[in-house]
């Protein structure tokens, strides 16, 4: 389905789920971390695009059944994303950083450690994909019990957005606003229905711990 029509530039932990089901709400197929359990999920590419930055990327095969896209590991590519796609609308959502910082170490940094011990089939290339994009890479892990310096790190992101993408491509959304610039912005018709919130820190650790249950278990005997 690519070429991405909607680029989603903001961090995990700002809403991102929420806004994949928002997205998808309006018509949209949106690429998601979520993505990475699917069968045909291939993190090892997004690796490989991360840790090879000279070598050429087919990223309409890696986006293949998507028209839209956001959280990690997409947003660790926005340079390379906005001139393969020009005409693609930029939505970034913004949230207090000391709340954001909160998340990240209760949900993406705690899971992480539990999934390090999976070392084999997809589990060990998404364990890998996210230690390189997401800890090395986005965070740094030296500083990810930094609070100030991942602060920092989320600032920064925010601001590089902001310069590098146009005005007339880019919403900037606070986390939680709703529907309304959102559904102006896509020049969509605003959905009958309450904008979603979902993946809060609860949902995420129990979603992620019963994936890291059934991918780890051993196979049936039939």
């Amino acid at each position: 389905m690519a070429p991405l029509k909607v680029i989603g530039a903001s961090f995990g932990r700002t809403g991102t789920d929420s806004f994949r089901i928002a997205l998808n709400k309006l018509g949209y197929n949106t690429h998601h971390m979520r993505s990475m359990h699917e069968p045909n999920a291939q993190p090892e590419l997004f690796t490989k695009a991360y840790l090879h930055p000279e070598e050429p990327v087919d990223w309409d095969q890696i986006y293949e059944g998507y028209d839209a896209a956001c959280d990690w590991p997409t947003v660790s590519f926005l340079e390379p994303l906005l001139k393969k796609y020009p005409d693609a609308k930029v939505i970034l959502t913004v949230r207090d950083p000391d709340s954001w910082y909160k998340s990240v170490m209760n949900t993406v940094y705690k899971i992480h450690s539990t999934m390090k011990v999976h070392t084999e089939g997809k589990m060990k290339f998404n364990a890998e994909m996210i230690e390189t994009i997401v800890l090395d890479g986005a965070f740094g892990n030296d500083d990810i019990n930094n609070a100030e310096a991942m602060k920092a790190k989320f600032i920064e992101h925010i601001a590089w957005v902001k310069k590098h993408v146009p005005a007339d491509r880019l919403l900037v959304l606070e986390l939680g606003e709703g529907w309304d610039r959102l559904c102006k912005f896509l020049d969509k018709p605003v959905p009958n229905e309450p904008y979603p919130h979902a993946n809060t820190t609860k949902e995420f650790n129990e979603r992620v711990s019963k994936v890291l249950m059934e991918q780890s278990a051993p196979p049936v005997a039939t």
